[in-house]
Parts: C-alpha cells; structure tokens; sequence
C-alpha cells in the first residue's frame, strides 16, 4: 500500500462494532484479586484493604524530601493569579519545575526520573494543584498519560533508553487519542498510519491535546489499514512534534484550567520510523486503556487538593462572618454543607491514598478502583466547590481579582468551580465512567451467561452457557444470603470511642444487597441490559459510596495506630458513612422507582421536534459554523502555533 494513500472518510461502524473493538481492548482476564471486584459480587474482601498498605521507609522517606523542594519552589515561584490573568504558565516556572526534576517524578532513576510511588506522585500533584490547576495538568498529562507511562508499561528497552531521559528533564509529552468527530468510541477513529518501507505515514488531525501545544514528544494512537505483514488496527506511536507535517492549529480556551496548552493538531504525510511503535499493531486501545488503569488517579489527587482547600476557605470565611447575631458556620443550613465538605475531603483523600498504594504494590488488579476513585472524586469534588461558592454568597461569584481590587481577600472560589467542571469529563467522562465499571463489575455474569443472553449465539451455545451458568449461580446464589455484616460482633477491631463497626457491617450487607439487584437485573433484562444506562450508573454510584465507605474506615483505623488524630479521623469517617448511607438509600430506591422509560419518550420527542414550540422566545447567541469541525486528511492551511519551552 503507498504512502499517499488515506482514508477518504471516516470508518463507517456500526453499533455492534464498536463495541467489539472496545470489548477487544479490555484486560480480558483477572491474574490478581480486586476489592472492588469482589465487592459488586457481593463479597467484601476487607483483607485486601485492612490493614492499610504503607509505602516502604525509603520511598516515604524520598517523597518527604521532594514535596519539601516542590512546596519551596510553588511557594515562591507559583503566581497563581498571574496564570489566571495571562492563560499561560510563565516559561521560567516550567524550566524551573524541569530542573526540579517535576516531570520525572514516576520515570525511574535509571533514566534520570525521581522514581517516586503512586502515592507520592499524587501528592506531589495535589500540592502543584493548589498552587495552580494548571500546572498540575501540565505535570499529570506529561506523565499519567503521556510518553513516560506506555513507554514504561509496553515499551522496549531501546525506547525506554532514548525518550525517557528526555522527558524525566528537558522534554514536555502529550497524549493524542480524541479526533473532532471522536470522543470515547475509538472505533470510529480515522488518523491513519500508513506502512511504507521502514515508517509509518501519518494522516490525521486529533483534537483537545493537553500539552500538545508546548510538547515535544507525543504518544498518537493511529489506525493501520490491514494489508500482507501487517495486522493493522488502531496502534501507539511516540511522535517527534518537530516532525515535518506536524502542525499545531490552534490553541483552545476553555472555561477553567486557563493556563493549559491544549491544542488541536494536524499530521500530513508524517514519517514516523517503526522503530517508535509502542507495543504491537492493533495494541493501542489496549494501551491507552492500561495506561489509564493508573493514570485516572491523577484526577482524584487534584480533588483531593479542592477539597483540602475548599475546606480551609469555608472555615475561615464562616467563622469570620457574622449573620443575625453569630458566625455562619453556627448556622445549620451552612454547618450542613461545612461537615459535608470535612467528610468528603477526609474521604477523597482515603480513597486515593489507598487506591494509589494498591497500585504501588501491585498485589491486587485496581482498574475498578481506579476507575471508581475517578468517577467519585470528580463528583464530589465539584459538589464541595459548589457548596463552598453557595457558602460565600456574592463573594464566591465574584473573581478574586475583582475582590482584591475593592480591597478583600482574594479568594478565588468561582475559579476552582470552573477548573474542577473538567474533571467530570477528562479521561472518561462520568456517563462512560458509568459504563466502563459496570462492564468489569458484571465480568463475572458475562463470563459464564453472556452466550445465554446473546441473540446471535447457537442454541448449542445457548444451551453450554445455560449449564454453566446453572452451575456457577448455584454456588454462588446461597452465598448472598447472610454474612458477617449480620453479627453484631463482626468488625470489632473499629470499635473504639467512635464506633466505625457497623458501617462496615453495613457494607457488607449492602454489597450482597448490591449483587442480588444487579442479578436480579440481568434476569430480567438479559440482552437489554446493556441499554439500561440509568440502572447501570446507580449500580456503579452504589459501588463507590460502598468502596469509599471502606476505605475511609481503613484510613481512620490506620491513623488511630499511628497515633495521628486518630480520634478525629474516626469522627470524620464516621459522619462521613451516615452520609454515604444516606445516598445509598436513595441510589437502591432510584434502581426501581425512577423516569427512565419516560425520559426515553420524552427524548424522542425533543429530537422529533415535538417540543419545539418550548423554544420560542429567545435568541440564541451562538455564532455560524458547523457542530463538528472538518478534520479531513491533507495538509494544514494554519500558522503553526507550536510552542517549544526550551
């Protein structure tokens, strides 16, 4: 096949494809026990999780003496403001973060990296966070997603020896996946990699690419047409952004994160040498979700650093203002919202803390964990801000900048809002989140029933899947009955001055609760549970109150140990479960009284034009042009914007 040759159009794939390719790239197997697993089985495994896992002496002792350095360096370097005013992170902050060895913190020393655990990578980003979102993005979309992570996982040793080094100091990476027209269903994907001699020819124009407009290196995920020798399918490439064919067309604004280089680029007739493939061909969905198993984490560790700051702001402001004769924060309507805000964040920060050193470890399969650490952190991060905003009144829709100008703190409370929105929607938005784990939570029905439930399978299979099925619930059926979570003696080590026993008791019933209404579910819905999106999300937000339950239980018990404030941390895990049980409670009753049928009526409606007549009276403000922007293959008709910090 020649080199010029490209795609005239965007792969034409129908529904049933598209889930196959996504179904091809999941990790088909689990070689390690995973909580969260076991947990949507209705099996709470606290073994796996209790006593909380500890970083080694030398790498807590290692993270230690760099968050120091970093603390220093945003402490005295960072202008957060001036980020906000400007949209850019100055060139001498990142040179000085380079030099600080900020983007070589999870690279091995080997290479020039710092070689920092899971748990202290997020730290660290959690402290860059606070000091500014963006340049917590910048350090994370280098690192979680970009060059360094694949190449670690699925590189060769002659890669790993070329590009590593480059990024642990002097070199900016970026992940390329989403296309214009192409957002989480990859089987549309249309950037081409065309075989031609010892390179690969690339076609394509990607969309949103975090630190794609600063970035030296990229990791671009291409689709090899099938041809003699070669495989094909969608495939991993580090790219040279100074190649030529490669183009930066453009720098995108955003809402929030004003300060990240996030771009739109073109490739035409790009040579890349084979030598830069990562993995196989037909590897890269694979890749990029592996890579992602431990790169999600990145988000709940910004949430982490919102909701520690949230929390700092809602103190100090309450208890300075005065309403009706007393501060604010003794009111109850603004107390409620300050509790939620102390037991989300204690929460948040066990949930990755533990999630992260699971990774370290590496003893148990966390791509559930991960995945739900995401889905919730994101979640209950935007609701603290949104709290804290409400708690301010005025002064937390105005800008800091408009506060210090009449003469108040600056507290940029309306800000972090609008930077925490993204997270919802980076890296798996929540509706795909929801998807995403409710496939591995019902791996196990799939595994022995799926035949049963799939319309083109033989009546042979059928018949096989039945009585493998028969078996498999036999066993498993009788089990969901009663556990521990029904003696009143189980879970005695949490019984302290705070009484944390019962919430785990709790979880455990609730898990087996949880199993039975998904069971439940599939026997009803068979084939159509696929389509059942609102039950699946409530099943899976069930699931993280569940794990974060847990693990919020194990960090209050690990404290009190350690001597910590352990007496305050049972309290916060305490008052956070009443309120995680509370939700629950709601999540059971919206899996059976809830409008789904009828928003799918209603749906059609509106996209029918039923309800048109609802629109009359505005005028809609938005410019011309097209919903999805051209991205047809062919050179770039752009300035290239490209922008090498050096």
């Amino acid at each position: 096949m020649s080199a010029s040759t490209t795609p005239s159009s965007r792969p034409a794939v129908t529904e049933r494809e598209a889930r196959e390719v996504a179904e091809a790239a999941r990790e088909q197997h689990w070689r390690k026990p995973s909580f969260a697993k076991e947990l949507f089985l209705g099996r709470f495994r606290l073994d796996l999780i209790h006593p909380h896992p500890l970083p080694a002496d030398e790498a807590a002792q290692r993270g230690e003496e760099f968050l120091a350095k970093l603390r220093d360096f945003v402490e005295t370097k960072v202008d957060a403001a001036l980020i906000e005013r400007e949209a850019r992170i100055p060139d001498e902050v990142i040179d000085g973060l380079k030099e600080l060895g900020a983007f070589g913190m999870k690279i091995d020393t080997k290479y020039g990296g710092l070689g920092l655990t899971q748990v202290y990578y997020n730290k660290a980003l959690s402290l860059a966070g606070s000091a500014s979102p963006a340049i917590g993005v910048l350090l994370s979309a280098h690192q979680s997603i970009g060059v360094p992570q694949p190449l670690k996982l699925f590189g060769t040793q002659e890669q790993k020896e070329r590009f590593l080094p480059r990024c642990a100091r002097t070199d900016i990476s970026a992940f390329l996946l989403t296309e214009p027209d192409v957002g989480s269903d990859p089987a549309r994907l249309a950037t081409s990699a065309v075989p031609d001699g010892d390179d690969y020819v690339l076609d394509g124009v990607k969309l949103w690419t975090t630190n794609g407009v600063v970035a030296d290196l990229l990791v671009v995920m291409a689709r090899i047409p099938r041809s003699e020798g070669h495989k094909g399918g969608i495939t991993a490439f580090v790219v040279e952004t100074n190649s030529p064919g490669v183009t930066v067309e453009n720098r995108n604004a955003f809402m929030g994160l004003r300060g990240i280089e996030n771009g739109v680029t073109r490739f035409h007739q790009v040579r890349v040498p084979a030598a830069n493939r990562i993995g196989e061909e037909g590897q890269g969905l694979k890749i990029a979700l592996t890579t992602l198993n431990t790169g999600r984490l990145s988000l709940p560790a910004s949430c982490v650093a919102a909701g520690k700051w949230c929390l700092k702001i809602a103190r100090e402001w309450s208890a300075a203002r005065e309403q009706w004769g007393k501060p604010v924060a003794h009111h109850e309507a603004v107390g409620s919202k300050i509790s939620f805000i102390a037991a989300t964040t204690f929460a948040l920060e066990a949930v990755t803390d533990l999630a992260s050193q699971m990774a370290d470890e590496d003893r148990n399969d966390i791509r559930i964990e991960g995945a739900l650490a995401k889905l919730y952190a994101s979640e209950m991060a935007w609701l603290m801000a949104d709290e804290l905003v409400q708690i301010r009144g005025g002064r937390g829709f105005e800008t800091a900048e408009s506060l210090r100008a009449r003469g108040e703190r600056g507290v940029p409370a309306e800000q972090v809002l609008r930077d925490l929105r993204i997270n919802r929607i980076f890296e798996g938005s929540t509706e795909i989140m929801h998807l995403l784990i409710a496939r591995e939570a019902v791996d196990a029905h799939l595994s022995v029933a799926g035949d049963l439930i799939d319309p083109e399978k033989s009546l042979g299979d059928k018949a096989k899947a039945g009585a493998n099925a028969g078996a498999f619930y036999a066993k498993w059926l009788p089990k969901l009955v009663a556990g521990p979570g029904q003696l009143p003696t189980s879970y005695g080590e949490f019984k302290h001055d705070v009484d944390l026993s019962g919430h785990l008791r709790y979880v455990e019933r609730t898990a087996r609760k949880l199993a039975r209404s998904t069971f439940y579910a599939m026997s009803r819905w068979q084939g159509r549970m696929e389509s059942k999106q609102g039950f699946l999300g409530r099943i899976v937000d069930i699931g993280a109150e569940l794990f974060a339950m847990s693990a919020a239980c194990v960090r209050a018990e690990l404290l009190r140990s350690q001597g910590d404030h352990g007496r305050e941390a049972y309290q916060l895990a305490d008052i956070f479960c009443r309120q995680s049980r509370i939700r629950i409670e709601e999540l059971f009753n919206r899996l059976w009284t809830n409008t789904d049928d009828l928003d799918r009526k209603v749906v059609k409606g509106v996209l029918s034009g039923t309800y048109e007549w609802l629109e009359r009276g505005i005028v809609d403000p938005s410019g011309e042009g097209p919903w999805i922007a051209d991205a047809t293959p062919g050179p770039s008709r752009k300035e290239n914007v490209h922008r090498p910090i050096r």
